[in-house]
């Protein structure tokens, strides 16, 4: 309803055509142009841009699997032209998603995507084919869309004659469409969303996610505020700053040391671009889906966190430091460069694991991200050798190098030791092997960070560890936020949802024991009379695509237009049909925060029969429930493009969550209802509903 002033808007801009809608509109965020580029005689370039509504996001072409659907094209075959290459893409934004718990690629504003290809015959021609795609804004999701294009294609006049071309057939290349009639209807918004303007597709594959960009920086400059305090590094800023005192020129001693500090944030930040080239965009995906470097950064997580405990310690060849040792006492810019080059070298076995986890974190395919993560980290890590070579005497006020220093080292081991298992934890979700479900995660950092509380109160010693005479203010408390931490994860290994947590744990479907679900059961048996085992609401019969699809709270359901619409008849129950989907966040929040009141759930377990309609499942049916559109005359084949289909066609709408109350003869009897957190509002719906079926008896 809160669009109907943009479509009054686009209706006096444009003055095509207009139309009122009864419960809602057909949402179409992005726009589709088709254009060609001719590059030489032979080679013509296929030009398939997106115009993107604002706060609107179109996904890149790579992106991981239980991820937002990919955006795709398909062209049709022909023996005019052959494909050189694959269909090339702007550089998308990434960042974390936690609604699909990964490193997502999108584009806003504008995208352009191009296919070149290598001109076959001297006729004129046409290429046929269509794309598909998903899109996203920061609150909803529309199942994914597919769009016909068809291609102009002159004739390359340097090709001997050919015969007529041989016939088309479809490649295996996919994507989903977007069809000519909705085209036509998104039309009339065309005008009111180019007055909002747009970005040229360079640019947008320039930009960057600033604010994630300079988040990595602050976490990169306070690991790296972090490394000072190491054993390894802390006892040296004394021994370096007096190197630099050794200069009698204090104009002199002052741009060495300025140049010690420059050279430390050079080393660091070519050790960040190194990796920036060397694991580019195309090397995201691999990195944060398959289980071969999610494995390997686990091991390597726990074998810095070995080191840091103080099991054994990681050590660069000897020669190596010495070399650099040597090299200087040349003095000068060039001496306070190797200067840098080997206190980089000494601290590695402290450094080292910082440097690695920041690294691991950024090389998520943006070239920027690595360069900024060891810049941010360098600068802090320069800043006290720096400081305090250009005012000594502040190295009066520095405290004494000692036990504490250790102390750091363990607590950062332990930290390491958390993080690495979200590495294990995603190839465990990626491939299903249910070895490190939610309440095992849980269990794994309940007791890591119990361990780290009692070794801050120094009931805990390794090998290192110096003598604890008494409990220092600061330290007590980090024990205390410690347990305080550990004390708030424990409710979670009976269910309780953990929400700060929730870009860290593995799904809550993994939990076995989730104590609000047995709950949930048990109401289901004994709270409303049913006998042992018995439901208070049977289902007529056992409900299609159950085997996949799943209701929330230990609702009971169907997933078949039909088969529920069967049983309300059977039982004489109005129908609750939910379009939902996979991806949609809405609903989620919907069900969490709504449909989770206790009075909801009631009403949705006696009075209705529920009918989940997901409209983004790629499931295909038999072949005798293919259904053909009467919408755009497309043959439906999936369970998801058969119920878009059916929400457009009967209701007009293609966003989620939307609910529907019907009679037994799938008549609707209210008005629907979209997004509402509101529960009085959403107990209103569902009473007004009943009240219509009685009243239709």
């Amino acid at each position: 309803m809160k669009h109907y002033p943009k479509l009054l808007l686009a209706v006096l801009l444009i003055g095509l055509q207009s139309f009122t809608l009864s419960y809602g509109q057909i949402l179409k965020p992005v726009k589709w142009s088709f254009s060609t580029k001719q590059i030489s005689p032979a080679e013509v370039q296929l030009v398939l841009t997106a115009t993107i509504d604002p706060t609107w996001h179109l996904y890149s072409q790579d992106i991981p699997p239980d991820g937002p659907v990919p955006t795709s094209f398909t062209f049709e075959k022909s023996a005019d032209y052959k494909l050189i290459g694959k269909v090339k893409e702007p550089k998308p934004k990434e960042e974390f998603d936690k609604n699909f718990d990964m490193v997502v690629k999108y584009f806003a504003d504008k995208a352009v995507f191009t296919q070149n290809i290598e001109v076959l015959t001297d006729k004129d021609f046409q290429i046929k084919g269509f794309l598909e795609f998903m899109c996203c804004d920061d609150s909803r999701c529309l199942p994914p869309d597919e769009v016909d294009f068809t291609f102009k294609v002159k004739g390359n006049p340097n090709v001997v004659k050919t015969t007529e071309p041989a016939p088309s057939e479809t490649s295996a290349i996919e994507i989903e469409p977007q069809d000519s009639t909705i085209q036509q209807i998104a039309a009339t918004t065309d005008s009111v969303a180019s007055l909002q303007g747009t970005i040229d597709a360079t640019d947008a594959a320039q930009k960057k996610d600033k604010s994630s960009l300079w988040t990595l920086f602050f976490f990169a400059f306070i690991a790296g505020l972090a490394a000072i305090l190491t054993p390894c590094v802390f006892p040296m800023i004394p021994m370096t700053v007096t190197f630099f005192l050794k200069e009698k020129d204090k104009v002199k001693a002052k741009v060495q040391a300025l140049s010690y500090g420059v050279s430390i944030i050079l080393i660091y930040t070519l050790i960040g671009t190194v990796v920036a080239i060397t694991l580019g965009a195309n090397f995201a995906n691999f990195l944060s889906t398959h289980w071969i470097p999610n494995v390997f950064f686990f091991l390597i997580f726990m074998f810095f966190a070995a080191s840091f405990l103080g099991m054994f310690e990681i050590t660069l060849p000897s020669w190596l430091i010495n070399k650099s040792d040597s090299q200087a006492d040349r003095g000068g810019i060039i001496g306070a460069f190797f200067m840098a080059f080997t206190l980089v070298l000494v601290s590695f076995s402290c450094t080292g694991p910082i440097v690695g986890a920041i690294l691991v974190a950024s090389a998520s395919g943006e070239i920027l991200e690595p360069i900024i993560g060891m810049l941010g980290f360098s600068l802090a890590f320069a800043l006290p050798f720096t400081l305090f070579a250009f005012f000594p005497r502040w190295l009066n006020s520095m405290p004494k190098s000692g036990g504490w220093l250790n102390s750091v080292k363990v607590v950062l081991g332990f930290i390491e030791l958390a993080l690495g298992l979200k590495f294990l934890s995603i190839a465990d979700q990626t491939y299903h092997w249910g070895i490190l479900d939610r309440e095992v995660y849980l269990a794994f950092w309940i007791i890591i960070f119990t361990l780290m509380g009692l070794y801050l109160l120094g009931k805990l010693k390794f090998a290192h560890d110096s003598d604890l005479k008494f409990i220092s203010v600061p330290r007590l408390s980090m024990a205390i936020v410690t347990f305080a931490f550990v004390i708030y994860m424990i409710p979670g290994m009976f269910g309780a949802p953990l929400q700060v947590l929730s870009g860290y744990l593995p799904p809550q479907a993994t939990h076995d024991f989730d104590l609000n679900k047995i709950v949930r059961d048990n109401v289901q048996v004994f709270g409303s009379g049913g006998g042992s085992g018995e439901k208070p609401t049977s289902l007529c019969d056992k409900p299609k695509h159950g085997e996949l699809l799943h209701l929330p709270h230990g609702l009971e359901g169907y997933f078949d237009y039909e088969q529920g619409l069967a049983c309300a008849a059977q039982l004489n129950k109005p129908v609750f049909i939910d379009f939902t989907g996979h991806g949609c966040v809405n609903c989620r929040e919907m069900e969490a925060r709504v449909w989770a009141d206790p009075r909801v759930l009631k009403k949705l377990r006696e009075e209705f029969i529920i009918v989940a309609l997901y409209v983004d499942d790629k499931k295909t049916l038999p072949e005798s429930e293919w259904i053909t559109s009467t919408y755009d005359g497309k043959v439906k084949k999936t369970i998801g493009k058969k119920y878009a289909d059916f929400q457009i066609s009967k209701f007009n709408v293609n966003a989620q969550p939307y609910y529907v109350l019907l009679d037994t003869k799938g008549n609707v009897m209210i008005p629907p209802k979209a997004y509402d957190l509101n529960v009085e509002n959403f107990l209103d719906f569902l009473d007004s509903g009943l009240k219509a079926f009685k009243e239709r008896q």
